[in-house]
């Protein structure tokens, strides 16, 4: 048990948000905005110090039928550097429609999306954490802490 934060990974912007296992709820964190590869594992880096995670959680982008495509790959290998430089669990979590469901969410809340478009991929992280969360793989996890 403990905190947990998720990752939507993008070759851009990186989506983060953080959640509790315990709680079982999930919140957007930030959007990292960095070029260079050490860059954004600086700003991670930041982020695991801030919030000592116990797992780390990447959502895993995906046809709408599973079937990968360029981008599944790019978030495996993001989800593998991860495990190797930070030494946390990692899981991968699936993705479909969590950018547009992130994007309607902010459509209810007045947004246009313009202004919520710095604010869309912490709310996807927050998507995909949530769904992680309540997998029957989290609460396993859970029971078994």
């Amino acid at each position: 048990m403990g905190t947990v934060l998720a990752f939507d990974f993008g070759e851009k912007r990186i989506g983060v948000a953080t959640g509790e296992t315990l709680l079982g709820t999930a919140h957007p964190l930030t959007t990292i905005h960095a070029e260079s590869n050490d860059d954004r594992f600086a700003a991670i880096a930041k982020l695991i110090a801030e919030w000592q995670p116990e797992q780390l959680v990447v959502g895993l982008p995906t046809h709408a039928d599973g079937t990968p495509h360029d981008m599944t790959r790019l978030a495996t290998k993001f989800a593998e550097r991860l495990q190797r430089r930070y030494k946390l669990p990692v899981d991968l979590a699936d993705e479909r429609l969590t950018s547009l469901d992130a994007a309607a969410r902010l459509r209810e809340t007045g947004r246009n999306s313009k202004a919520a478009k710095p604010l869309l991929d912490a709310v996807a992280a927050q998507l995909i954490l949530q769904t992680w969360l309540e997998s029957p793989h989290a609460q396993s996890d859970q029971s078994s802490a």
